[in-house]
């Protein structure tokens, strides 16, 4: 038997614009049929681009530059395609002192990585980790 294909899930009403949700999940194998008012994940209500985005965010662990690396696209377009995915999933951000914490770890290992590929030499990485020069 082969796969059995499935339309895209509708989030929303093409008529009215309100919020759908699902009303009967069913198995064909089993002949299984649950009835009931189920929502719809979040995760459903993302556009192709913004679950293709989110995906390889996950497989790049959430390092930015890896995310940059991949999909070829800058830093700042990386951190706006996150704000949209952060607000098409109605995420708000950690608070301001986490934040700090992962730019200064993000600033730190892009450091590494221009000293990795030799555009930088040790004694500016050194002292672009101490505060100095960006």
């Amino acid at each position: 038997m082969g796969e059995k294909k499935f339309n895209k899930l509708l989030t929303s009403d093409p008529v009215s614009g309100g919020d759908l949700f699902v009303s009967e999940l069913a198995n064909d194998e089993s002949g299984i049929a649950i009835r009931g008012r189920f929502e719809i994940p979040r995760w459903s209500k993302l556009t192709d681009e913004q679950e293709q985005f989110l995906e390889t965010f996950l497989r790049c662990r959430g390092m930015i530059n890896s995310v940059e690396r991949e999909l070829g696209i800058s830093y700042p377009t990386v951190k706006s395609r996150l704000e949209s995915l952060l607000a098409a999933l109605e995420l708000s951000p950690v608070k301001e002192e986490s934040a700090k914490k992962d730019k200064s770890a993000e600033k730190k290992a892009k450091i590494l990585e221009q000293l990795e590929k030799g555009q930088i030499s040790a004694e500016e990485a050194k002292a672009k980790l101490k505060g100095g020069t960006k």
